[in-house]
């Protein structure tokens, strides 16, 4: 695996743009939740440590991740937001049931990045 040596969370800090004066949108799936809120926590964490404003951070919960792509919709429609975040979490069963949510929820948010002047965040 190419990132098995590389720790993906390691990064150079002072090339993060300040989130200062910007607004943002998660839609953020319930369905496995010990793992989307966690997600969530750690999206928020991360917002706040670059200068976005709690206030500035609006939180939409979908039922599931096949249902991000209009939750996402949704909030880029009717808030005014500089760039929405997707959070979900599929787990793959012995179905082709993974496949298929994966394939939707990626083609979904792609069009949506497409359609819109603002970034759909795949998280």
């Amino acid at each position: 695996m190419a990132t098995a040596f590389k720790n993906l969370s390691d990064y150079d800090a002072s090339k993060i743009p300040a989130a200062n004066d910007m607004r943002f949108a998660i839609v953020v799936a319930e369905w496995n939740s010990e793992i989307t809120f966690a997600l969530l926590q750690g999206a928020c964490d991360t917002l706040i440590r670059y200068g976005a404003g709690e206030e500035n951070i609006h939180v939409e919960y979908v039922p599931g991740s096949f249902e991000l792509t209009a939750g996402a919709k949704m909030v880029a429609d009717h808030k005014q937001v500089d760039a929405v975040i997707c959070i979900g979490c599929v787990i793959r069963g012995e179905t082709p049931h993974f496949d298929y949510i994966c394939q939707s929820v990626t083609s979904g948010i792609t069009n949506l990045n497409v359609m819109y002047p603002i970034p759909f965040v795949f998280g």
